[in-house]
């Protein structure tokens, strides 16, 4: 029991990270298909950092400063160029997933993964079976939390809903609504480089190419299935990590008696099961109001 629990704490913890960085960028009225990209910034950073420098900090740093520039970015072009959301989104992880195999190509010369000699500090012997799992797990539950009262119980958190769904009446009380989308979309770079820092740095002190595998649209979806709130949306990513860690443990039981890629789409049948089951219970995802708002001069 304890393995599979370390397993979904192990897979899920990224996925939560990232998922809250989608909460409060949907929070401002943003659809954040980004998140895949910052998060392989994050994670890419990270390790090369860690093999650059020596450096847990400075890689730490570069994550997340990397995937602040990469937020900015994001706010400029949908704010200050009046593109699309979803598709500035979706270029921001091509970006992340090209720009990550090309550092990797011009520093080692190849497409390689890329190991760091050591990671993350552990939780230590005195957590027993979890004992391997990185800090981050343990503060994971804080951060949830944190957002919870960011964004439900403080005066930021209201101007932020207000700029997200009621963008004209934000600006009528003195709220700027694009300077309060630029400070989530930077909230939410760094979620999403702790969220690479910890697949990365976690567990398997590696980087390889596209190893997000799409867990930042996991976190999009899980942010659908939660109805954008951060506990909500945090059940909905556990949900998505039980599925995978039964996926892993069905191989292990099974064998060559199930398909090997049923179990390994498990997951992404689980966020399509997800997001059909948003729709049904609260008649489909509905963009933020204040989206027709971000693209007026």
């Amino acid at each position: 029991m304890d393995e599979i629990i370390v397993a979904i704490l192990r897979s899920g913890t990224p996925l939560v990270y990232v998922t809250l960085a989608g909460v409060i960028a949907q929070r401002a009225g943003i659809w954040h298909l980004g998140l895949e990209g910052l998060m392989i910034t994050g994670a890419c950073a990270t390790i090369l950092g860690i093999v650059l420098t020596g450096s847990l900090a400075l890689g730490l740093c570069i994550a997340v400063v990397l995937c602040i520039v990469g937020s900015v970015l994001l706010w400029f072009v949908v704010e200050k160029l009046g593109a699309n959301q979803i598709i500035a989104g979706l270029g921001l992880t091509g970006l992340g997933l090209g720009g990550t195999a090309l550092a990797v190509q011009s520093i080692f010369g190849a497409q390689a993964a890329v190991t760091a000699p050591f990671g993350l500090p552990r939780l230590g012997p005195a957590f027993g079976a979890y004992g391997a799992l990185s800090v981050l797990v343990l503060l994971m539950p804080v951060f949830v939390f944190c957002i919870w009262v960011l964004l439900r119980r403080t005066r930021f958190g209201l101007r932020l809903a207000a700029s997200g769904e009621h963008p004209f009446a934000a600006r009528g009380v003195g709220v700027n609504p694009s300077m309060m989308r630029l400070v989530a979309l930077v909230l939410g770079g760094v979620l999403c480089a702790m969220a690479g820092a910890e697949l990365a740095a976690g567990s398997l002190q590696i980087f390889a190419q596209n190893m997000t595998a799409g867990r930042g649209f996991m976190g999009f979806a899980a942010v659908i299935f939660g109805a954008g709130h951060p506990v909500g949306a945090t059940f909905a990513a556990i949900f998505f990590a039980v599925v995978g860690a039964i996926g892993i443990r069905a191989q292990i039981v099974f064998g060559d008696r199930i398909p090997h890629d049923l179990l390994l789409g498990l997951p992404y049948i689980a966020t399509v099961f997800g997001i059909w089951l948003s729709a049904k219970l609260r008649g489909g995802a509905r963009a933020a109001v204040g989206f027709g708002e971000l693209r007026d001069p």
